[in-house]
């Protein structure tokens, strides 16, 4: 019972908007001083060794056809709204039909190697965690700081122009999304395993969509990319992740306790 009872630790009070932390989403005065020796450029160590970290994941995928276009870091230490939140959003873009025709089956592969790298990994540069993604070359990417690793510059230079956040409804949806998950977790301990790991798997595909089309719309501070980062500071998105492996798990075993 031990996995129960540590869920029952970090699982939270159903979530009240009002009580939903995004403090941290502040415009800072100047970019990250450990990672920009200047505004013009990352240290030369730490792109060095960044460059390293993507080139050996990429290898390790064995597309040995595929070349890559870039390997750019991006998110919020790559900008003005860094914090003790933040990790390094690593980059390797790619050409998706270089891989294979077939681009649903390449989202696929795509995502759960990332996924896998990075739940196998803990590398830490100056304190935050390094997050390696696959990128296609045909799709845009939603940020206002993008930084050219393999180039050595700026693709897009960040400002510290102050942005128009909804905060109201930011905690509104994270909140709404804290709830969902929670009541998941009620379903699991009623021992309804089946409908517990439909509901999160239905839940981490809303999400995902739900981020999606607020990039698309509104850009890095739409109300539905911040209320994403409000369940991963909140460590909601990891208690979903469990809830569906242990929903599975649960499902799949007979006469068997954790």
């Amino acid at each position: 019972m031990r996995l129960i009872e540590n869920w029952q630790e970090f699982l939270k009070e159903v979530a009240d908007p009002e009580t939903v932390d995004t403090s941290s989403f502040e415009v800072k005065n100047s970019l990250h001083p450990d990672f920009w020796g200047n505004e013009d450029k990352i240290v030369e160590e730490i792109g060095d060794r960044l460059y390293e970290i993507a080139k050996e994941f990429f290898k390790g995928l064995d597309l040995h056809w595929v070349d890559i276009v870039d390997i750019t870091f991006t998110g919020s230490l790559a900008n003005y709204t860094w914090s003790s939140f933040s990790d390094i959003d690593l980059h390797v873009i790619v050409d998706y039909n270089q891989i294979d025709e077939n681009q649903e089956l390449v989202k696929d592969f795509v995502r759960k190697s990332s996924s896998l790298w990075n739940r196998s990994h803990k590398i830490l540069i100056k304190g935050f965690e390094v997050e390696v993604y696959i990128q296609d070359a045909n799709e845009p990417h939603y940020s206002t700081g993008i930084y050219s690793i393999k180039n050595d510059q700026w693709i897009e230079k960040p400002s510290k122009i102050e942005p128009q956040i909804d905060i109201v409804n930011v905690q509104k949806k994270a909140a709404g999304l804290m709830d969902d998950i929670d009541k998941i977790y009620e379903v699991f301990l009623d021992k309804d395993y089946e409908h517990a790991y439909e509901q999160a798997e239905k839940i981490k595909d809303k999400i995902r969509k739900f981020r999606q089309a607020g990039l698309e719309r509104g850009g890095a501070y739409s109300v539905e990319n911040l209320a994403f980062k409000v369940l991963r500071r909140n460590e909601y998105l990891n208690k979903l992740s469990s809830l569906k492996v242990m929903s599975y798990d649960k499902m799949m075993s007979i006469n068997g306790e954790y």
